[in-house]
């Protein structure tokens, strides 16, 4: 016979299984999506409106490592600006309290030298701009993102 109290436990259970399940497609969803912005860039558009293209792979750049400078809610520091370092910049980066040249091995980073390319922070970029510093960008795999913290004329601006 079913009681009141064995309905109620009933009820709570099915209650946390349809949880369960709603949060298990939520994470798998999630996981997809993320999987599918570590494999392509056909989401998203550089600083000129066409699709994304690799920055680079050797250093394995990214905020996915994935050689694009892609983004999502998850990159806080909005990677989006490729950027081909320069010794100037990168000495700016460690006074800053960024160590781009040393290698650091438990994350598979190979420390950068000038001439490399790589996914900066806007906001690092911008600020090295500000102080003459910034180094020369990649138009075509700069995250269109970028434009919402600097300009394309910024961008533009900075050459070798």
């Amino acid at each position: 016979m079913l009681t009141f109290n064995n309905f109620i436990v009933a009820l709570l259970f099915l209650g946390y299984v349809a949880i369960a399940q709603e949060k298990s497609q939520e994470n798998c969803g999630n996981i997809k999506t993320k999987t599918k912005k570590t494999m392509t860039n056909t989401a998203q558009l550089n600083v000129l409106g066409e699709p994304l293209v690799l920055a680079s792979k050797k250093p394995m750049t990214g905020f996915y490592r994935n050689g694009y400078c892609q983004t999502d809610a998850n990159d806080r520091g909005l990677h989006v600006v490729a950027a081909i370092v320069t010794d100037k910049f990168l000495k700016y980066s460690l006074s800053k309290g960024n160590d781009l040249i040393s290698a650091y091995s438990p994350s598979n980073f190979p420390g950068l030298k000038a001439g490399d390319t790589w996914c900066l922070c806007v906001l690092r970029w911008k600020e090295a701009f500000d102080a003459g510093v910034a180094p020369p960008v990649l138009l075509e795999a700069t995250n269109i993102k970028a434009l919402e913290y600097v300009t394309l004329e910024q961008l533009k601006s900075v050459k070798e």
